[in-house]
């Protein structure tokens, strides 16, 4: 009887001594809430914070079925139940959330996703170039980078008069209203394409970018046989700065996710894919607000605004705004 207090007193030891630093980090992270809310903690720390409060429940269960001292299961008691607050308890409102992804969550997943956005840059770029110079050297080239239903009669065929009324002639505001509900559709599907193609080794997202940028370089190598190449640029950036960021972030993300399925590292490649997708879903998140952006500045801005020097204007407004919001650094 006499060795069973010792016993018991060595066993309650080893068992503080093997958990007691879990429950210190919790208590830390619990009060860095407590004072600042849970936006004081880290990403990691919101990780660990349902790991270490599972942890303190497993710890006072044993605890109990053992009977160890009244002092440490009512010290376990106490933890579990402010942990379970942030755990279970009231979770952010809807504008909150909102707030907190305009402010932090979505600038910080493009800028994570910063060597897949220059990647598929490049690749439209590329693109561009290859559709220009296909189509300067042979007219014939334009029918295969263009759709005949997206050229609207904007061909090889087309005279300079009638390339130059594309660019600057009138619409009434109904037509603009179905536009700019037809752009954001097609605009949408391209972009949503880039990104779930990123499954499949993101080889046929390379592809797409290639292709978007080789329709572009198409148009522009048309309008510039007939010297029309400030004006179509005028007329395509006042959007295109908000819309081909959007289509090339798309393409970033659907680069993450065959990144991801390539070179899983040392992680199954199923969770290298999951752990790519939460990055990549913030940023198309953000897509379908640019892209509706970019709808509304290619349907109404782009019409009503004819003159060249305002069109750069807010073509150039819209892309640093774009930049500064993504990239522009951050304290804390």
């Amino acid at each position: 009887m006499s060795g069973a207090a010792p016993d018991s007193l060595a066993a309650m030891r080893r068992f503080r001594a093997e958990r007691e630093a879990d429950w210190a980090a919790l208590e830390r992270l619990l009060d860095a809430a407590e004072k600042g809310s849970l936006k004081a903690l880290s990403d990691a720390d919101l990780v660990a914070l349902p790991v270490l409060y599972r942890a303190t429940l497993s710890a006072l269960s044993v605890a109990r079925a053992t009977s160890l001292d009244a002092d440490l299961i009512a010290y376990l008691e106490s933890l579990s139940a402010r942990a379970y607050f942030f755990v279970y308890g009231v979770k952010d409102t809807v504008g909150q959330r909102l707030r907190r992804f305009f402010a932090a969550d979505w600038p910080a997943a493009v800028r994570r996703l910063l060597p897949e956005t220059l990647a598929a840059l490049a690749l439209m770029l590329a693109g561009t170039l290859i559709g220009f110079v296909l189509v300067a050297r042979d007219p014939a080239w334009f029918d295969a980078f263009v759709p005949a239903d997206l050229a609207n009669g904007r061909n090889p065929e087309a005279s300079a008069a009638a390339l130059k009324a594309t660019l600057y002639g009138e619409s009434n505001g109904r037509g603009l209203t179905v536009l700019a509900g037809f752009l954001f559709t097609n605009n949408a599907q391209v972009a949503i394409v880039a990104f779930a193609l990123g499954f499949a080794a993101g080889l046929p997202t390379a592809v797409l970018m290639i292709s978007t940028g080789a329709m572009l370089g198409a148009f522009v190598a048309l309008f510039h046989a007939q010297g029309l190449t400030a004006g179509l640029l005028g007329w395509l950036m006042i959007h295109g700065g908000t819309e081909l960021f959007a289509v090339v972030l798309a393409g970033a993300a659907g680069l993450h996710l065959g990144r991801a399925v390539l070179f899983p590292g040392r992680q199954a490649r199923s969770a290298a894919l999951q752990a790519a997708g939460q990055p990549a879903a913030a940023v198309m998140i953000g897509v379908a607000l640019m892209l509706l952006v970019a709808a509304l500045l290619e349907g109404y801005a782009r019409q009503l605004i004819v003159a060249d020097a305002a069109r750069y204007g807010v073509a150039a407004a819209m892309l640093l705004g774009w930049l500064a919001y993504f990239y522009r650094r951050r304290d804390g």
